[in-house]
């Protein structure tokens, strides 16, 4: 069974963070939820209480394939700072392993350099992180090679089935958007 990481940080984005998570679930993905938080009990950007199931530092990244990024509040409060999200992306990239990241998560991405020369599409106002990306702001959900974006909690169904489809193949992904009358 494939599995992965999907992190939630205070302000995560509801909707970008815990639907995709459902949806992977629901595809038959395993997905284990971390934070670089000092606490694992997170709460989110509509005021939901959450509990993360492990600490990013307890976690053996070689023992996943793919990695989630929400968006959300969090990303402008510490984007600029960020290391710790920015090296998950890096070391996943670096193993081909997939990237996901959605709505202003894709900062992260821009930031460490992983859309240069990559379609992407982000939270508008977000690709000014990417200057040497190729934007797509139309499309809700962009993939190019190992890295999926989408740009925001309206597009979480074409970022979840680009993630399936990417981890278990197109039928998979058809039959997930089926199963929830997409």
């Amino acid at each position: 069974m494939k599995k992965g990481l999907l992190v939630l940080s205070h302000n995560v984005e509801d909707g970008e963070a815990l639907t995709t998570r459902a949806l992977l679930k629901r595809a038959g993905l395993e997905v284990v939820t971390i934070t670089f938080e000092n606490t694992l009990d997170i709460v989110t950007a509509f005021g939901l209480q959450v509990k993360a199931d492990a600490f990013a530092r307890d976690v053996h990244f070689n023992e996943y394939d793919f990695v989630v990024i929400p968006g959300g509040k969090y990303v402008a409060q510490v984007v600029d700072h960020d290391v710790h999200i920015k090296e998950l992306v890096k070391y996943f990239d670096q193993n081909q392993k997939l990237v996901a990241a959605i709505c202003a998560g894709p900062r992260f991405l821009g930031q460490a350099g992983l859309l240069n020369g990559r379609s992407f599409t982000a939270y508008t106002g977000s690709e000014v992180d990417m200057p040497k990306g190729i934007y797509l702001p139309s499309l809700k959900a962009v993939r190019d090679r190992n890295i999926v974006t989408a740009r925001g909690a309206g597009a979480v169904y074409e970022f979840a089935f680009e993630i399936v489809s990417y981890c278990l193949g197109d039928e998979q992904a058809k039959t997930l958007l089926n199963s929830i009358l997409f």
